[in-house]
This record gives C-alpha cells, sequence and structure tokens, in this order.
C-alpha cells in the first residue's frame, strides 16, 4: 500500500478485479432468470451484508474496507458507488454495523494484485489493532499462497474468506459464499428464487 495507514479492529480486504467479474457474472446470469432487468448492486448494502456473513455483529463496530485493483480498473460496472479513487477512497459511511470506512489502492512498479493483496493481508496478521480478518481473495489467482499466509496468522484473528468455492488450503478460518451477498445487493428477492 502506497500509504500507511492505521487498521480498525475489522479489516476487509477485497481483490476489486475478482468482485467485480463476480458481480457481473451474477448479474447477466441471474436477469434472464428472474425476468427482470437488475438495477446496479448497492455497495454499501453488499459491504454490509458481507461483514454480517463474517460475523460482524450489529453496533458501533469500525469495519474498514481495503479494495485491491489493478491500473487498468478505475471502477466497478456493476455497482454504485463505483469509482474506486474518486467515490470510494477515503470514504465512509455509516450502518447499522457501525462505520466503514473504504481505502482503494493499487500496486506500483513491479508488484501485481496479487502480490499486493497478500502483502497487505501479511500486514493484517501481524496488526495488534486487528481482531478480524475478512478477505475475498481471487480463487484461481491466488491458489494456495493466500492459504500459507492464513496458517502464519495462527490464532491472532478471526479469519473469513468469501468466494464462490470453498478453498483447496486448510487452515484456521471459516468459509462462506460470496454469491448470496452480491445477490442481496442486486436487489434479488427470495422469492424470486423459488
Amino acid at each position: 500500500m502506497e500509504q500507511k495507514i492505521p487498521f480498525d479492529p475489522v479489516v476487509m480486504l477485497v481483490d476489486a478485479a475478482y468482485l467485480e467479474r463476480v458481480g457481473n457474472d451474477l448479474k447477466s446470469h441471474f436477469a434472464p432468470l428472474i425476468g427482470r432487468e437488475l438495477p446496479k448492486a448497492d455497495l454499501a448494502v453488499l459491504l454490509e451484508c458481507l461483514a454480517l456473513d463474517a460475523g460482524v455483529t450489529l453496533g458501533e463496530e469500525k469495519v474498514q474496507v481495503i479494495f485491491i485493483y489493478d491500473a487498468g480498473m478505475k471502477r466497478f460496472s456493476f455497482c454504485v458507488p463505483a469509482d474506486l479513487e474518486k467515490e470510494l477512497h477515503a470514504m465512509a459511511f455509516k450502518s447499522r454495523l457501525g462505520e466503514f470506512s473504504l481505502y482503494a489502492f493499487q500496486p506500483s512498479g513491479f508488484a501485481t494484485r496479487e502480490d499486493l493483496f497478500l502483502e497487505s493481508f501479511q500486514l493484517l496478521g501481524e496488526s495488534k489493532e486487528v481482531r478480524r480478518m475478512i478477505a475475498i481473495p481471487d480463487e484461481n489467482g491466488y491458489g494456495n499462497r493466500l492459504g500459507d499466509y492464513i496458517n502464519k496468522v495462527g490464532n491472532k484473528a478471526a479469519i473469513t474468506v468469501l468466494g464462490m468455492n470453498p478453498p483447496v488450503y486448510k487452515g484456521n478460518f471459516s468459509f462462506d459464499i460470496l454469491g448470496f451477498s452480491v445477490l442481496q445487493s442486486l436487489g434479488i428477492r427470495a422469492d424470486e428464487l423459488g
């Protein structure tokens, strides 16, 4: 990360390209199934749902969301707000869970998005302030590398990995399906899927 920011007790680390891919895939898949055009997802609703899935409880939590993105990706196309630099970086919102502070970083030099994500995850694991880590990694891009970092963190923080398929690696973390939160943020009702 280019600048140093203090960490909150709960940190959500998001691979923005992966979230973009999942959001667009689910939107294009479910629109014909439910027979209506879907609006853009509400990013605040999505982040709240993801935090709830990871075990964050209602109250005055401080949840820090860190988006890691490539230089070629300046904005999300499936949700609003969308612009990583102008609408999301260094912004915040309050919800029933507490306050969410948002940051967006891209790798510099020869580092890749994956490198920055894993380096950030390692920093979170070493932080004394962080007690809950929520990771949304690119399942195919990272392979077992994230599992190695999770096992280095040990029991210092509760870790939840959110994705579309359970990870192949083992470790001290919980897993939840990312898709349910994305569908909720797209405004799809349970009765439309039944």
